[in-house]
């Protein structure tokens, strides 16, 4: 199963690269797969790519239910 993790664009750079936060973790992320996304998107990333821009709420819903996995897998 694969799981990709909402990450928000903080700062678009060349070549198709973008930094992104992911759950207070600062990642570049690939942004071949979703050229039209900006900063102040929310993407979801697998593998290093951002492979969809998504809803902000949407995505913060989604943050919010990993970290309820995290207390449940402790």
């Amino acid at each position: 199963m694969c799981l990709a993790i909402p990450a928000l664009i903080t700062e678009k750079k060349s070549d198709n690269l973008a930094t992104a936060e992911i759950l207070g973790v600062t990642r570049e992320v690939a942004l071949d797969l979703t050229p039209q996304a900006n900063v102040g998107d929310y993407v979801l990333v697998h593998a290093g790519f951002a492979i969809e821009v998504v809803d902000a709420d949407y995505a913060k819903e989604t943050i919010e239910l990993v970290k309820q996995l995290e207390d449940v897998a402790v």
